[in-house]
């Protein structure tokens, strides 16, 4: 049997679904670079809207910078209030090793944010070389990097809610 044969499968698949009705999200969007960030954030919001999610269920917080993204993101999972929480930035490397620092601090913060609270926590900050990279990556050549994001936590929110039911009825 091939392995993409799904046919005569020995096992059960759990896959998330695009679908955000009944879901709370909370966007935290670095006011940094915002001239970027807006078109991220406004590609999140459009992805969310389509996916139904209802405005009274989407909470938008600003924050300075994208330093300053995981700890918004953990107090907001900690609130148990919300599905899955998109982050969005923007870091556009300049002269000095800032860009590094910054970068990898808001990764890894996303990360153990994510990983220690439980809640699915998608990553939308934009790492790039320049400004016409980031545009690109905003909705100009490259799609919405907001609304890929957004597409991500919705997809998280329902997998997870998928494997608590599943796994609650096997016991």
């Amino acid at each position: 049997m091939s392995p993409t044969n799904r046919e005569n499968k020995n096992y059960r698949e759990i896959q998330g679904e695009l679908t955000a009705t009944g879901l709370r999200f909370a966007v935290v969007v670095s006011r940094f670079n915002s001239f970027v960030t807006e078109r991220l954030l406004a590609g999140a919001l459009d992805a969310l809207d389509r996916a139904g999610a209802g405005q009274d269920h989407v909470d938008v917080v600003r924050v300075p910078g994208a330093f300053e993204i995981p700890v918004a993101a953990k107090h907001l999972a900690e609130t148990g209030q919300y599905n899955a929480i998109i982050c969005l930035g923007a870091v556009i490397r300049g002269e000095t090793p800032h860009f590094e620092h910054i970068s990898t601090e808001a990764s890894k913060g996303v990360a153990a944010a994510a990983r220690e609270s439980g809640i699915p926590m998608s990553f939308g900050v934009l790492t790039v070389d320049n400004l016409e990279q980031a545009v690109d990556r905003a909705g100009l050549k490259s799609g919405n990097k907001g609304f890929e994001a957004a597409m991500t936590a919705v997809e998280m929110a329902n997998l997870l809610k998928k494997v608590k039911k599943e796994v609650a009825s096997d016991e």
